[in-house]
């Protein structure tokens, strides 16, 4: 195991690269399995839910290497339809295998999915989904088991609750099956978008990604074509927030301004002056020395994002006043909570809503990261904490954030990781 260590205090200043997305990878990788060919694709970060996802491919029998910076994933030889408790309990992305078992065998026999336990999350829109397509699915032994004697069929299909893992696993369905599929409530993240530009690219027809309807017409075959994946706008908006809290200045590379709009608003409230550099960049700065309190709800995109409420909570525990910060998303995700009052933070909790008092001098503590946007929200509350702060668990930051602290230390911050003695 190992530890982050850093001392606070030190602005950060310099310039930045945004890696590629890990929410749009996921989908983009279970994709490749229904390509009639091997596919290319450039920009995927090199974080542990990506590796586990290529262990995944390699044992459903396809290949997922990375030759220098692209990810080369061939499934002529895909063929193994059962995606194991081992890999799948690590992380919950790892139901996107589903659909494409199915789409080209008829079959799977997929675990039930894990993650970080940041609330129940359950599947039960994936499976109204491919039941509607003519599934018939069975809940065994902690499997999922599910079989399209006919093939999959175009239906319609009305998501009860708006889920992004749904309305994926609905796209990778559709895109093979026989006739029209309609969704309706789909998700409109931008990984979403990303994924039907993927889907068309290779021969797809979808139609309305990015609104809560999208229509996709079946097709018999994909054909493979390279491919780069977009900004992970998760990691642009926490270096954003690292130049917040330290009354830093820097320059964010390949910044997705136009899916961060929810935080820019926010930005502007706060006194943090988000500014065009050039089309893909822009500068983070504060435009004054003191912060303003500012009120978050997570909401569905283009609310602001429930994988930047933890991050944004470290910064307004630096802000004089009171923010209320409301999570509407998932119900266990104030597990930091305890872990930010551990270093000072005045913080209550009252149902799904966080009241925090900011302006307080927080102190460097160990503290112990509960899941992956927490461990970064402990990291940024640490680079300005007085003294030593040390963040255990951090393979929980390794799911999802490229080489985060050797980019914060060229910009400044003292930080290094290290092994963990007590675990």
């Amino acid at each position: 195991m190992e530890r982050i260590v850093l001392e606070g205090g030190r602005r950060l200043n310099g310039r930045v690269k945004v890696s590629g997305s890990k929410n749009a990878s996921l989908p983009i990788m279970a994709a490749c399995l229904l390509v009639d060919g091997p596919c290319d694709i450039e920009n995927v970060p090199r974080v542990k839910d990506l590796q586990t996802m290529c262990q995944m491919l390699r044992l459903l029998g396809a290949t997922a290497e990375y030759q220098g910076q692209i990810l080369h994933i061939d499934p002529a030889k895909f063929s193994d339809q059962i995606a194991p408790y081992e890999l799948v309990k690590t992380m919950r992305a790892s139901i996107y295998v589903l659909a494409p078992l199915l789409a080209r065998f008829g079959n799977a026999r997929v675990a039930l999915p894990g993650g970080c336990a940041i609330g129940l999350r359950p599947i039960d829109q994936h499976l109204k989904g491919l039941k509607c397509m003519g599934a018939e699915v069975v809940m065994e032994h902690g499997y999922i088991h599910a079989h399209a004697p006919h093939g999959l069929q175009g239906a319609e299909i009305y998501l009860d609750v708006v889920s992004v893992g749904a309305t994926v696993n609905i796209m990778l369905a559709a895109a093979l099956a026989k006739g029209k599929t309609i969704v309706e409530h789909a998700a409109c993240e931008p990984e979403i978008i990303h994924l039907a530009g993927f889907l068309n690219a290779l021969g797809a027809k979808v139609q309305g990604a990015g609104t809560s309807r999208i229509v996709i017409e079946g097709v018999t075959h994909l054909s493979p074509v390279p491919h780069r994946i977009i900004p992970d706008r998760i990691e642009a908006g926490t270096l954003a927030i690292a130049a917040a809290i330290t009354r830093g200045d820097i320059i964010i590379d390949d910044f997705p301004m136009e899916d961060l709009t929810a935080l820019e608003r926010k930005f502007v409230e706060a006194g943090i002056v988000i500014e065009p550099v050039d089309r893909n960049s822009v500068r983070v700065y504060r435009k004054d020395e003191n912060l303003a309190s500012v009120d978050i709800v997570t909401q569905p995109f283009p609310g602001f994002p429930t994988d930047l409420q933890a991050q944004w909570m470290a910064l307004m525990c630096f802000a004089p006043g009171r923010a209320v910060i409301t999570e509407t998303i998932w119900e266990n995700r104030f597990m930091h909570v305890a872990e930010l009052k551990r270093m000072g933070a005045d913080i209550q909790i009252e149902g799904n809503s966080a009241m925090v008092k900011g302006g307080r001098v927080l102190s460097g503590a160990p503290v112990m990261a509960s899941d992956l946007r927490a461990s970064a929200a402990l990291i940024l509350a640490g680079l300005m904490a007085e003294g030593e702060t040390r963040v255990s668990r951090i393979y929980h930051l390794d799911r999802g954030y490229e080489h985060l602290e050797q980019k914060l230390a060229a910009l400044g911050a003292k930080i290094r990781r290290e092994p963990d003695p007590g675990i």
